[in-house]
């Protein structure tokens, strides 16, 4: 980059992708999992500027509930971010910039920020970072800008942004005439056919220093959350935990609402990378390869005299036979069947299930872990079966449970278990039974993952039964 001051990227990890369930859910949301090829989609944000001259270490703002993952996610694709930031309750897109500006600012007082949403798809990096250049000259000379995309069709469930001057200075670069919201199908045809419109990305660039100001005039409660939250902020392990309660002050409001369409400083800079927010099971299939019917396949999957459709299965066999412009996709505890045109309303199927009482839409049945994962095998009054991995050196709390007790099969690997004053270990087709009220702890010395059959039995058996002595993620 030609400016001299390093650009900071910003990665914005805080949705649930809720249009993408059953695969993406609260607890292990899109950017997590690998939707458009081998790495996860915050993988593939965070290396999209890896060795780009000029480009300082991402920093990261997620959900708290996410860290270890994201974490774990990015030292598996060799990214070392400057800094994790925990949110302690979504807030929207606003405040976690306020406070990613804040921290930048403090490091560098023109630091440049290039915010970028953790669950996008680009295929054409080299447009985008040609872009990048354009964006940062402009945002150096104080331009608060966002990253427009040619609409390929008239979408209704993206903004839009209408072009105005030539942005003096800046090859590429235009004000911003007008921001329009989601609009009617008429309205985005109108929109599309005008050739002055871009949908808006949600990808930005500007000074920090800037954006802090307009923020200050616009939204000032926003920023006043924000500073309270990093004055409040504590460590956790590798962790900036922002302070919950400062935090939880700021309105739920998006960078657009809060400064973008109020700002006079506002430019959008015209790109075609092959750009896609992924936004629902539609917009994947559009994306997606496809076969020669115009299918997407993915998994274990059957699909006789099938057009137009996308079919994935995480698991057992799925067949269709003589069906067109559908989705059907089944994980283990649920499976979705909805028209391709009726993808957007897969949310509202989600919120039934919130509305219930029902967990599907919270977690999978293999619930990962700092330490590794748990996966519900069976249950039952009075008993439920789980399959346990641990990592190699991972351990559990030291903990007990009031309600219930265990048994531990060894499938494969080495166990040392702490039950009481005694510590022993363990290994394939050896077991012991734990009793309740019963301090204990399950931890893998070994250089392999170690599995386990854990059989709980007793008159409760929720997660929330737990009492935590000792811990090596502090939770």
């Amino acid at each position: 980059m030609s400016q001299d001051t390093a650009i900071q990227p910003v990665i914005l990890s805080g949705g649930a992708g809720t249009r993408l369930w059953p695969l993406s859910r609260a607890l292990y949301p899109k950017q997590l999992l690998p939707l458009t090829g081998e790495r996860t989609m915050i993988q593939e944000t965070a290396l999209r500027l890896a060795g780009v001259a000029g480009v300082a270490a991402p920093l990261v703002v997620c959900n708290h509930e996410h860290r270890f993952l994201i974490a774990e996610q990015l030292r598996e694709a060799g990214v070392a971010p400057a800094e994790i930031l925990l949110e302690p309750a979504g807030r929207n897109t606003a405040p976690a910039v306020a406070v990613a500006a804040l921290r930048a600012q403090a490091q560098d007082a023109g630091a440049i920020l290039l915010v970028l949403p953790a669950d996008h798809l680009i295929r054409e990096p080299g447009a985008f970072r040609a872009a990048l250049e354009a964006a940062a000259q402009a945002a150096a000379g104080g331009a608060l800008v966002t990253f427009g995309i040619a609409p390929r069709s008239p979408e209704t469930g993206y903004g839009y942004i209408q072009r105005g001057a030539v942005l003096a200075g800046v090859d590429g670069a235009f004000a911003v005439a007008r921001f329009v919201e989601k609009p009617s199908r008429g309205v985005a045809e109108t929109l599309v056919a005008s050739g002055e419109h871009f949908w808006n990305s949600g990808i930005f660039a500007f000074r920090a220093d800037v954006f802090l100001a307009e923020l200050e005039q616009h939204a000032p409660e926003v920023l006043a959350a924000a500073r309270g939250a990093l004055a409040t902020a504590t460590r956790d392990l590798d962790f900036t935990r922002l302070g919950a309660e400062a935090f939880e002050r700021a309105p739920s409001i998006s960078i657009d609402y809060a400064v973008m369409e109020k700002t006079r400083r506002a430019a959008v800079i015209p790109v075609e990378m092959g750009w896609s927010d992924v936004g629902s099971w539609a917009s994947l299939w559009e994306e997606a390869d496809k076969d020669g019917a115009g299918n997407v396949l993915m998994g274990d999957v059957y699909a006789q005299d099938v057009e137009r459709s996308l079919l994935r299965s995480d698991g057992r066999l799925l067949a269709a036979i003589g069906v067109s412009d559908l989705v059907i996709v089944d994980t283990p505890d649920a499976t979705l069947v909805a028209s391709r045109a009726r993808a957007q309303d897969v949310k509202a199927a989600v919120e039934h299930l919130e509305r219930s009482g029902r967990s599907e839409h919270v977690s999978h049945l293999r619930v990962y872990r700092p330490w590794g994962w748990y996966q519900g095998i069976d249950a039952g009054a009075r008993f439920q079966v789980k399959r346990l991995m641990l990592k190699p050196g991972a351990k559990l709390s030291l903990q007990l449970h009031r309600k219930r007790a265990e048994h531990w099969v060894v499938v494969s690997g080495q166990a040392r278990v702490t039950r009481g004053k005694d510590v022993f270990e363990l290994f394939p087709n050896q077991s012991t039974y734990i009793p309740p009220e019963t301090r204990h702890r399950l931890e893998n010395p070994g250089a392999e993952p170690l599995y386990v059959v854990e059989v709980q039995s007793g008159s409760y058996l929720g997660e929330d039964d737990i009492e935590r002595f000792d811990d090596d993620y502090n939770r």
